[in-house]
Order: C-alpha cells, then sequence, then structure tokens
C-alpha cells in the first residue's frame, strides 16, 4: 500500500477555452510525491503521464464531488468541497479508498483553514500555497493506513456522497475533452512518454467507464 502523490489545485482558470487551446484550465498550488516504487526506468515516463492524469482529475472535479480513476492500476482520488480548489490523491491498488478521501478531507480542511480567499485570488502562483506541514510528511505519515484517524466525519460526509469509480479520464471530465487533447497542451512529454502513453492507452481499450 502506497501513496504517489498529493495535490491542491485551483480550477476553473480558463473555463471558455476552446478545444484547441493549450492554456491549461487548473494550475497546482501545493503537491509533491514519491514515486520511489517506481522502477527508474519507467519513473520519469510515469510522472510525466501521471501529471496529465493528474490536471485532469482535478479539472473534472465539481464542488461537492468524489470520485476515483484507475489508469495502471494507479487509483487517483478526487475531491472538491468549494468552487474553484480541488485536491487529488495518487495511491497503488492495495490503498483503501476510503482512507484516501479522509486524508482528501484532512487536506481540504487544512488548506482552506489557511487560504480561505484562494479559489478567488486573482492572480495565483503555481506551487506557492504549503500547507501548514510539508506534503511529504503528509504522505510518509498515512503511507501506512492504520496511521489514519476516526473515519466518522468521513463517513458521515460519504452518507451523502457517493465515490464514482471511473475507467479513463475522459469520463471524468465534463466537457468531453480527451486524454490526447490533454497529452496536447504538455510540451514537456519526452518521446519515451508519448511512447509509455501510447502502450498505456492500447492497455485500456477494453476498459468500460462505470
Amino acid at each position: 500500500m502506497k501513496i504517489l502523490y498529493i495535490g491542491v489545485f485551483r480550477n476553473g482558470l480558463n473555463p471558455n477555452r476552446g478545444a484547441n487551446d493549450k492554456k491549461r484550465d487548473t494550475m497546482l498550488l501545493c503537491g509533491d510525491k514519491d514515486l520511489s516504487t517506481i522502477h527508474w526506468s519507467k519513473r520519469s515516463a510515469a510522472e510525466t503521464v501521471m501529471n496529465i492524469d493528474l490536471h485532469g482529475v482535478a479539472e473534472g472535479t465539481q464542488p461537492g464531488q468524489r470520485h476515483d480513476m484507475d489508469h495502471l492500476g494507479y487509483i487517483f482520488h478526487g475531491y472538491s468541497r468549494v468552487k474553484g480548489i480541488s485536491a487529488v490523491i495518487v495511491t497503488d491498488g492495495e490503498y483503501p479508498s476510503l482512507v484516501a478521501h479522509q486524508l482528501l478531507s484532512k487536506i481540504m480542511d487544512d488548506f482552506l483553514t489557511k487560504y480561505p480567499r484562494a479559489a478567488v485570488d486573482p492572480s495565483p502562483t503555481e506551487n506557492s500555497y504549503p500547507l501548514s506541514s510539508p506534503i511529504k510528511e503528509w504522505i510518509e505519515k498515512y503511507d501506512n493506513p492504520e496511521n489514519a484517524d476516526s473515519i466518522t466525519k468521513i463517513q458521515q460526509e460519504l452518507d451523502s456522497t457517493k465515490i464514482v469509480l471511473h475507467k479513463t479520464i475522459e469520463s471524468v471530465l465534463q466537457r468531453g475533452e480527451s486524454l490526447d487533447q490533454l497529452m496536447s497542451k504538455s510540451a514537456d512529454l519526452s518521446d519515451h512518454s508519448k511512447q509509455f502513453y501510447q502502450q498505456s492507452r492500447k492497455q485500456n481499450d477494453c476498459c468500460i467507464v462505470m
């Protein structure tokens, strides 16, 4: 069981863009990762493709929504409590979804308490909204789900919020934008990363949106 990434995003930055507009609709406000369990030869390509999914999940998560997306065995857990702010945690397939969403609630509590106006900041700056404790510490603490506190609060929220499991990033996005279009907006993709992406797409051709 492993947490690979935790991040908080500002979304809705460019809601009226067309399909060919390369500006992102999301901005990373704070985030960190631990990819030590991914083989070093695949780490760079996996990180690049994972970054695309992160922005896609953050973009497609609307206020009051919780959802999980399975891609190549990695689970992207997304949650938004207020308009304009969403949080995403990436775990392996063995990490309990309920604990991941409990952690998402804790992260959202911390972030919104410290930055109550982050969603309306007219000039947000990427990765410049640190949490009370470094995200690396959150990853280290909750890497073992047994360290999670009581799930009472998260259970109360989940009673009225359904977690939907998605099989493709397209099913998360609201405007019908495809992962291929998201990929075209990432200028830093290497040839190796593109090959990794194409292989992952072939593996997911059989998946059914749930």
